[in-house]
């Protein structure tokens, strides 16, 4: 099952980092190394959230999900994004923000990180959204039963995480925003990351409603295709989820690849802080997103959501942690380090409490309620 679900990425890596010595020497080998480790690092939860969707789909839309995915991923995300973004910074073309890349590195780190700000408060809303729909939406399973519990009451306003999300783009706008880091300095960048946010707000509005007005209307498809499946059981066939296709699988595909991009941002801008080579980080960025897309198709052919019950939660937190510290890199320099840890740890939490969750419920024959969190870590 490993080496079916990971043999890609294992392929990919050895040609990689091969190609990566051959030809460019030992010190892009390293870094390439370097680059994939920090992406596979920040990018762990964005795994467990695209397991979480992913498995709503049908095989076609999990293939098209590993090959089309991963090339937009690799190549869009990692290559052709930051030569737009040095393009529309530096108001060129884009053969010639390619050239500024190869014979001017220092130049093109600094016109990217001039489009740091807007780049971070897309990113950040569109995550910031998707944490906050996730915490004021009321559920049978919670971790942090305390935390959980009144914010799901909270969410039963209307349009709730959108004001919130407003009012946390203001005060960053307000704050961090008018004290920008650039690569002349700090500047005022108020308007650039307003119009940004808004932007992300959007985009996440836009293809999150798209997909849930398709999934809401397979529902009724859905319950009949269980009522068989149930039939099917009792006549002792072996049945197989079938997930969803057509228009809702297309509009899930577009908001999995929007999640994607939205995550990336920080793996692209941190990698600046190792190499300048587009090439290298592409490389480098781009096999560790091999592997977080094997990740998310291991998490769902094994089940892993499903056994482990508090790993979404870890991982929504993860992001709203992620959009945090997006947000506040416009103005304060956070290092990757500290940015992966805070993933990796919350992550791991949520699967310790699983674990305990699941011995509590072996020791009680299986018989608990699904609202009780007392077999979760506090943390």
């Amino acid at each position: 099952m490993i080496l079916k679900t990971f043999g890609w990425s294992f392929a990919i890596t050895a040609l990689g980092l091969a190609f990566a010595a051959w030809q460019w020497g030992w010190e892009a080998f390293g870094i390439v190394l370097i680059l994939s480790i920090l992406e596979i690092s920040l990018s762990f939860d964005n795994a467990v959230v695209n397991a979480g969707v992913l498995k709503k789909m049908n095989a076609f839309w999990q293939k098209i999900f590993l090959t089309i995915g991963i090339l937009i991923a690799v190549f869009g995300m990692r290559l052709v994004f930051p030569v737009v973004i040095v393009a529309i910074s530096a108001k060129v073309g884009p053969i010639e923000a390619v050239q500024i890349a190869l014979d001017n590195p220092e130049r093109y780190e600094a016109l990217v990180t001039d489009a740091h700000p807007g780049i971070a408060a897309f990113g950040g809303m569109f995550l910031l959204m998707i944490f906050l729909d996730f915490i004021f939406e009321e559920r049978d399973i919670k971790w942090l039963g305390w935390l959980e519990r009144p914010l799901a009451k909270l969410g039963k306003v209307d349009m709730l995480s959108v004001c919130v999300a407003l009012i946390v783009l203001l005060v960053t706008a307000l704050t961090f925003a008018t004290n920008a880091h650039t690569s002349t300095g700090y500047q005022d960048k108020s308007a650039t990351v307003l119009l940004a946010g808004v932007a992300g707000l959007v985009t996440y509005l836009v293809v999150g409603g798209l997909s849930g007005y398709f999934e809401n209307r397979l529902e009724e498809q859905e319950e009949q295709e269980h009522e068989a499946e149930e039939k099917a059981k009792a006549e002792g066939k072996q049945v197989s989820a079938i997930g969803l296709a057509g228009k809702a699988a297309f509009f899930l595909f577009l908001y999995l690849e929007v999640l994607d991009a939205s995550f990336s941002f920080d793996g692209v801008i941190g990698a600046f802080a190792i190499t300048n080579q587009i090439f290298w980080m592409a490389l480098g960025l781009g096999i560790g997103a091999m592997y977080v897309r094997s990740l998310t198709v291991y998490l769902v052919r094994e089940g892993t959501l499903d056994d482990y019950v508090y790993l979404e939660h870890g991982a929504h937190y993860a992001i709203g942690a992620l959009a945090a510290i997006l947000l506040i890199t416009i103005e304060h320099s956070i290092s990757e380090i500290i940015t992966g840890l805070i993933g990796v740890i919350l992550i791991a939490a949520s699967f310790w409490s699983s674990v305990r969750r699941n011995r509590a419920l072996e020791a009680e024959g299986g018989d608990k309620d699904p609202d009780d969190d007392k077999a979760a870590v506090q943390v």
